[in-house]
Formats: structure tokens, C-alpha cells, sequence
């Protein structure tokens, strides 16, 4: 639960009072002032309502470029983002020939991958030669080649379940997913916190949903106590199942999910768990095996795992492991499975061969190298932004640590400074983080080294001192607290 100081929650809410209002202001300006302009869609309701995308044109335009940055080489510790530049206040942008070599804090290469690697991209060629880019057909046509059966076996074995099934889009596994897990007298229990994917895939699902408070396993048992004690609305028949769904690590949050006892809850009350292990499948655990290896939850306890492959493994993707039986259902039932093209041969042996290097058979110990430096790289830039006042969300060993914003102009300053001193950092606001809790996620990776983290660090210290947002007193430095003959450990 984060903690607002009272005077930051009142200027954030001035802020966003000031903005609606001004906005309004304009949108009846521009209706006096356009009245008379002929309207060629006569008879047609506005396919765009004025008060629908109030926020995109009022407020999100007016800082849109510190979104969608495109960039024009591969995601590695060092990207070159193209320059862009606006003639009508920031409503389009049109992108320049120029590129700024800019530090990397944004993407989601935890481990690396995500640039040339030499064992990886070598095979990747080679698959792309013999299979070509796409399959161009569904699973269940022409689109399983031999590589998609070895790609799910190696997922089954690599996080602990006895079988998995793939599909092409991280985003669609758990939003075509979950509507085939349960349905119509199920009861769904989300985190408050959860991706919207979940939320979208719950919703479609037809089933109950009840939400309990963020990563609180209190508050999950009395909520589950209360929905198996009231039953199914109106009718209170007992539920059909219950499928409790949480993450490993919470991407705009950087927490690592209480798993031990969320599972010990689930099993008292006879409760499915779905875990979502998008940000921590790869990049926390001894070898990489996620949440599950962190904190020493067998993986049998854990009904259905799923995953994306475009964070700790360069790729593109998602995978469902579970029972034998489960991963058989959904490759009868998931429309994800039957429709959509399969995952590209050539992404699929990304994914291979960046599972081999986590796990030391490509004969070399990167893998191993990699888990250490990205686990190191981590703890040693939350630390650091601690002790220089930031308020930094999460939990040690998570490469995910959002630096609180709050106040809307807070957004863009902060971005644009980190910018202009050749450092790319992702921002967020209303509507992917509630109203007040605007913030910067940071998103280290294996391949940043410790100079390119000191060169950061100085340039959000620089940027945060301008923006105001170290909202904690900073440490002491060494020097000082040597001076005042304090003994450090």
C-alpha cells in the first residue's frame, strides 16, 4: 500500500483540477468557434464523443512525446531513439532523420537477449533460412513445425510442469486463457493489482470476480471465506470451481508475489492457482525459474503457469504449463491455440537457445553470469536510489523499481531531462496506474554495466533534484558520516 504525503496528494489533485478545467475551457472555445463549419457526417452519431477522449486531447497530447519513442537499433544497454518534433502543440509528431545514443532504462531485456547474443542469434538465422519468418497457419493446420514441439517440451521441463503449450502473443494467453478455464458459476479472485490482460480475460470470461487487496494474503482468505460461505449470486449454489490469479512480480509495482502463503491459503479452500510469471520467469532464482525457485513454492502446488518469452528471452510469445491433461483441453478448446498463426519458427528458436544458455548447455557458464549480474545490477540501483531520496516501489532481486511521481507535470519533466542527458526511462500515468500514483519505471538488465548504472544514477539524482521528487531525505554520504565519527559496517 503506498503512502501519499498529504501536500503531494493535494497539489497532484490541483493539478489535475487545473488541467480539467482549462480543458473544458477550450472544449467550449472550440465549439463557439466551430459552430458554423459544415459537418459532412449528417445523420451519423460522432464516432468520437467529446467527453470519450477528453483525456487523449486535453491532457495526454499535451505530453505525448514522452510515449511511444520510437528507437531504431536493437533494445541492448544503449538504443538510438529517433528524434521527433511537433508545429501543432504536441497533437502530431512527425519523426527526423536524427538519433540520440541514449541509455537504455526502459526496455524489458532483463537478461540480454534481446540484442545480437552468439549463441542465439546464429541459430536464429539458420531457422529463419530453413522455416522462413511466419508459418502462416494456425497450430492446428500448418503452423506446428518440429521447433514448436521442442520449444513446448523445453518450456514443460524448464519451469517444472509436466507439460505447456505456446502461443504467439504474450498478451493473448491470459485474455483467451482464462475465458476457457472457467466460465458461467466460476469465481474468479484477482489481485487488485493485476495486468490488464487478466482483467480483460476475467471479464471475458463470464465468471464472478472478486478482487482482493494487493498481495495480501489476509485479505484473500477472508474474501474467499466469504464468497464459499455465500455461494453463487442469488441462486448460492456452491461454485462450479475457483481459480485465485496473481503475478510473480507486479509490473508497475516491482513486488514479488507472497506465493508461500497465497498457495498454502488456496490449498485450504480447495482453490486453483494461476500464476503469471510475465517479469519473473528468467530473471529471478537461482537459475532463472522464477518465483517459484525464489521462494521455495514447488511447482506442482501451482495449477496453471503461464509466462511471456519477451522479457528475459529476447523473443516474442506466451506459454500455459500445467498437468498433462490441462495443456490437452486447451489445445482443444483455446481459440488462441485453434485461430491464430503459431509463434515464428524463428522466435521459437530464440527462445530455445536463450533457455540453453540460462541453463549452462550451450558449454559455457553466461547463463549463470548473467542470473548474478542482473540479481547484483538490481539491488545495487535500488539501493542507490533509496539513499538519494527517491521513494522507490518493490522488492529486492525484482529488475522492475517504479520511482514515484504523482504530480501530472512531474510526468513529462522528468522524462524529458532524463532525454536530454541521454537517458531513456518509460513514464507512467492515469489510466495504466491510478489517478494520483504517476511514477517512472525502471527496467534493469543484465547487459548494463556498472558505469552505464553510475552514468543513470546521476542523471535521475540531477533530474530528480529539478522535479522535486525525492521526496525522503537523502543518506548521509560516507565522508559525512566518517566526519561525525559514526562506525560503518
Amino acid at each position: 500500500m503506498i503512502t501519499i504525503p498529504y501536500l503531494t496528494a493535494v497539489s497532484t489533485y490541483f493539478s489535475y483540477g487545473l488541467l480539467f478545467a482549462f480543458g473544458q475551457l477550450r472544449d467550449y472555445s472550440r465549439l463557439i468557434f466551430d459552430w458554423w463549419r459544415t459537418n459532412n457526417l449528417q445523420g451519423y452519431a460522432p464516432i468520437c464523443l467529446a467527453h470519450e477522449d477528453f483525456y487523449i486531447r486535453r491532457l495526454y497530447h499535451r505530453i505525448q512525446d514522452c510515449f511511444g519513442r520510437p528507437i531504431s537499433s536493437a533494445p541492448d544497454a544503449w538504443i538510438d531513439v529517433v528524434e521527433r518534433v511537433s508545429d501543432d502543440n504536441n497533437k502530431t509528431l512527425k519523426r527526423t532523420t536524427k538519433t540520440s545514443r541514449c541509455l537504455n532504462l526502459g526496455s524489458y531485456n532483463y537478461l540480454g537477449f534481446g540484442s545480437f547474443d552468439e549463441y542465439c542469434t546464429p541459430r536464429v538465422i539458420e531457422s529463419l533460412k530453413k522455416f522462413s519468418a511466419s508459418t502462416c497457419s494456425s497450430r492446428v493446420d500448418a503452423g506446428t513445425t518440429s521447433v514448436h514441439a521442442e520449444l513446448e517440451d523445453c518450456v514443460a521441463k524448464y519451469v517444472g510442469q509436466p507439460a505447456a503449450v505456446v502461443f504467439g502473443m504474450g498478451y493473448a494467453t491470459n485474455s483467451a486463457i482464462i475465458p476457457v478455464l472457467i466460465g458461467k458459476g466460476g469465481l474468479i479472485i484477482s489481485d487488485s493489482l493485476n495486468h490488464t490482460s487478466i482483467v480483460n480475460g476475467a471479464r471475458g470470461s463470464g465468471a464472478t470476480i472478486r478482487v482482493f487487496q494487493h498481495n495480501t494474503p489476509g485479505h484473500l482468505e477472508k474474501v474467499l471465506k466469504e464468497q464459499i460461505a455465500e455461494g453463487q449470486p442469488r441462486t448460492h449454489r456452491p461454485w462450479k470451481k475457483i481459480i485465485v490469479v496473481v503475478e510473480g512480480i507486479y509490473s508497475m509495482e516491482g513486488e514479488i508475489c507472497h506465493l508461500p502463503e497465497i498457495v498454502s491459503i488456496c490449498k485450504k479452500y480447495k482453490a486453483y492457482v494461476y500464476l503469471d510469471e510475465a517479469h519473473s520467469i528468467g530473471a529471478i532464482g537461482k537459475t532463472g525459474r522464477g518465483v517459484c525457485e525464489l521462494l521455495g513454492v514447488d511447482t506442482s502446488d501451482v495449477d496453471i503457469m503461464m509466462g511471456t518469452f519477451t522479457k528475459s528471452f529476447g523473443s516474442c510469445g506466451g506459454y500455459i504449463a500445467g498437468s498433462k491433461d490441462l495443456i490437452q483441453y486447451l489445445k482443444h478448446q483455446c481459440p488462441a491455440h485453434l485461430y491464430a498463426t503459431s509463434i515464428s519458427t524463428p522466435s521459437a528458436t530464440q527462445i530455445i537457445s536463450a533457455i540453453k544458455v540460462i541453463l549452462g548447455e550451450d558449454g559455457s557458464n553466461r547463463g549463470a553470469q548473467k542470473l548474478a549480474r542482473i540479481r547484483e545490477n538490481s539491488n545495487f540501483f535500488r539501493a542507490e536510489l533509496q539513499k538519494m531520496g527517491f521513494e522507490v516501489l518493490g522488492d529486492n532481486d525484482s529488475p522492475v523499481m517504479p520511482i514515484m511521481l504523482y504530480n501530472p507535470a512531474k510526468i513529462p519533466a522528468f522524462s524529458r531531462e532524463c532525454l536530454r542527458e541521454n537517458l531513456a526511462v518509460v513514464v507512467v500515468g492515469f489510466p495504466a496506474t491510478p489517478l494520483l500514483l504517476a511514477r517512472a519505471r525502471i527496467c534493469i538488465s543484465a547487459s548494463h554495466s556498472r558505469e552505464d548504472l553510475i552514468k543513470a544514477l546521476q542523471v535521475i539524482s540531477k533530474a530528480g533534484d529539478l522535479t522535486g521528487i525525492k521526496y525522503f531525505p537523502a543518506a548521509p554520504k560516507k565522508q559525512e558520516v566518517e566526519k561525525n565519527g559514526i562506525k560503518l559496517d
